[in-house]
């Protein structure tokens, strides 16, 4: 059975508490590779059926709708995993 693999991340330029508390443990432990870390959600979603255009775009409109809050978060990928 097919997956859609729907991202959503909190908006750039709203301030993201859990990216901030994981940025300062990987500072406390030394590591400096990166400079900033923003977290995000990653829902996947089962389609019973072809994963064709019709249930990748009723997938967009559902991230849209209900898998984000349009305040404070952007969808940011909607695929078909593997693609």
């Amino acid at each position: 059975m097919p997956t859609i693999i729907v991202d959503v991340m909190p908006k750039a330029e709203l301030l993201d508490p859990a990216g901030k508390a994981v940025a300062g443990a990987l500072d406390r432990l030394g590591d400096s590779t990166f400079s900033a870390v923003r977290i995000g959600k990653r829902f996947e979603l089962t389609v019973d059926g072809e994963a064709d255009d019709a249930a990748v775009a009723a997938a967009r409109e559902l991230a849209e709708s209900l898998l984000s809050n349009s305040v404070i978060e952007d969808v940011v990928s909607v695929r078909v995993a593997g693609e």
